[in-house]
């Protein structure tokens, strides 16, 4: 019995180093991958930001020229021309001072009014009435200013126009050109600065994905040799996800019993099954929360890897490529919902503790990158409106699509949906029906869902796992599943004799 014991550690020490150092080769395999996506997104970013500058310059610029074109013509004007186009405004201007001072004497005689009125002073409709008084005669006052303003005005033109000089002839047409000319030649000096920025980012932009590629290459080689010297794992062509015989107990209940499906890539794949199936029970093996009793899940990791995640920890599946949503909406309410996709994406920071601490250009790169992804997300998923909104309160709809637009945060492989038409009305299901598609296409990954609701599944699955009490019924598409008398009887019972 010793002996067997102290056989074991050697054997259990080398399994746990053995696993520790795939771990590792896994994370930096990881980290040169994502650093690969950063720099590509990272370019697109830089160009916009220049670009964006060089059109600011540009515009502020053309309202510069715009100025000088506006003082010649005033110029150009006689006494007459110039003081009509002033007129009305200093009209305007006058009009709003002496308003603001006939207010402030109003809201002064209420506060005296509600004073009196307070204090219940035994003349107060006499004081009242004094006060309106004086009022209505500031009001006339106020209105022989705006008349003496008039006549200064007028006076003021009459002066002018016995001083008046033959005014400044300026040929506006050629001048326009003028600063046409000036504007072209400024935009373009600006467009060939920012075309010259572009370039030299795109340069070291390529050059650092360069590096990172190299150091992919470097750690996948190390990676699929490790993997290839364990134990091997297989998939059929085009299969992502492979399941073999899995079950699942809880004591003497068998939530899943010897369950066994693929799933192939680029397919929406639904798995159904009457209340207490079993359905959710699988996905929780998937990702990890519950380990199977027995069977094997293999998978193939968004590196190209294949994998079993039974050996997996629920908190790295996610870099491995897979994604999930829940039953209840589980957004952070208390946040915006671009602060929730933030979050979501705390994962692809590939910057440590050192970076963060003292802020450093990656930090800044992967925040902007990551905010550029979200916004994109967002305007994908028609959130763009509720972006700086709490989530806390917003229809149950909207917050269904937060969830699902967080899976797309972290370059999802295979994406989980947990019964993702619950609580939708039929508008809503219809519109889950083209999103879920659209996802598909668009962001090319696989989608496995479990649904209630047969009609959104009959319409988008390609293919459907039917399960009763943790065993399988049938797998087929949408028409042969509905025809199968197995399912017929889970769904709808055995008509008794």
């Amino acid at each position: 019995m010793d002996k067997k014991t102290n056989a074991s550690k050697p054997n259990f020490l080398k399994n746990f180093f053995v696993e520790l150092y795939t771990k590792f080769l896994s994370n930096k395999q990881n980290k040169a991958k994502e650093r690969i996506r950063l720099y590509q997104d990272y370019e697109f970013i830089v160009r916009r930001e220049i670009n964006q500058k060089a059109l600011s310059k540009i515009n502020n610029y053309t309202t510069k020229q715009n100025k000088l074109y506006r003082v010649a013509e005033f110029d150009n004007m006689t006494i007459e021309e110039q003081y009509q186009n002033t007129q009305q405004k200093a009209e305007k201007d006058e009009q709003y001072r002496l308003r603001l001072k006939y207010r402030a004497l109003r809201e002064k005689h209420k506060r005296i009014k509600a004073k009196l009125a307070k204090k219940q002073v035994a003349d107060l409709d006499k004081q009242t009435e004094l006060l309106d008084t004086k009022l209505a005669e500031f009001q006339k006052q106020l209105d022989k200013e705006f008349e003496a303003f008039k006549l200064k005005r007028s006076e003021e033109l009459e002066k002018a126009k016995q001083k008046q000089t033959q005014p400044k002839q300026v040929d506006l047409v050629a001048f326009r050109e003028q600063l046409n000319q000036q504007i072209i030649t400024y935009s373009n000096n600006v467009m060939q600065k920012a075309d010259k920025k572009i370039a030299s980012s795109k340069k070291l932009n390529t050059f650092r994905q360069n590096y990172w590629q190299k150091r992919f290459e470097y750690w996948n080689k190390k990676l699929s040799k490790q993997i290839a010297n364990q134990t091997r794992y297989t998939l059929p062509k085009d299969t992502i996800l492979d399941i073999k015989d899995l079950c699942m107990y809880f004591g003497g209940i068998k939530a899943v019993d010897g369950l066994s499906f693929d799933v192939k890539r680029g397919e929406i794949y639904g798995l159904i099954g009457p209340n207490g199936a079993g359905k959710t029970t699988v996905f929780n093996c998937i990702t990890q929360f519950y380990k199977p009793t027995r069977g094997q899940i293999i998978f193939e990791t968004n590196s190209g890897n294949i994998i079993s995640l039974n050996k997996e920890r629920v908190h790295n599946v996610i870099t491995h490529g897979i994604i999930r949503t829940f039953q209840n909406v589980e957004v952070v309410k208390e946040v915006s919902v671009l602060d929730n996709l933030l979050i979501a994406a705390h994962r692809q920071f590939t910057c440590g503790m050192f970076a963060h601490a003292f802020h450093l250009p990656i930090l800044k790169r992967e925040e902007k990158v990551i905010k550029a992804r979200a916004e994109k997300v967002l305007d994908f998923m028609g959130l763009t409106l509720y972006k700086d909104f709490y989530a806390m309160g917003l229809p149950y709809g909207v917050l269904k699509k937060i969830e699902i637009a967080r899976t797309l945060m972290s370059n999802p492989q295979l994406i989980i949906l947990d019964e993702p038409a619950a609580g939708l009305n039929d508008t809503e299901s219809m519109e889950l029906a083209k999103l879920i598609r659209r996802i598909r296409d668009e962001f090319n990954t696989t989608i496995l869902l479990v649904e209630h609701d047969m009609g959104l599944v009959m319409d988008v699955c390609d293919r459907i796992c039917a399960i009763s009490f943790g065993k399988k019924l049938a797998i087929g598409t949408p028409e042969q599943i509905q025809q199968n008398k197995d399912v017929q009887q889970a769904y709808l019972g055995v008509e008794e004799d």
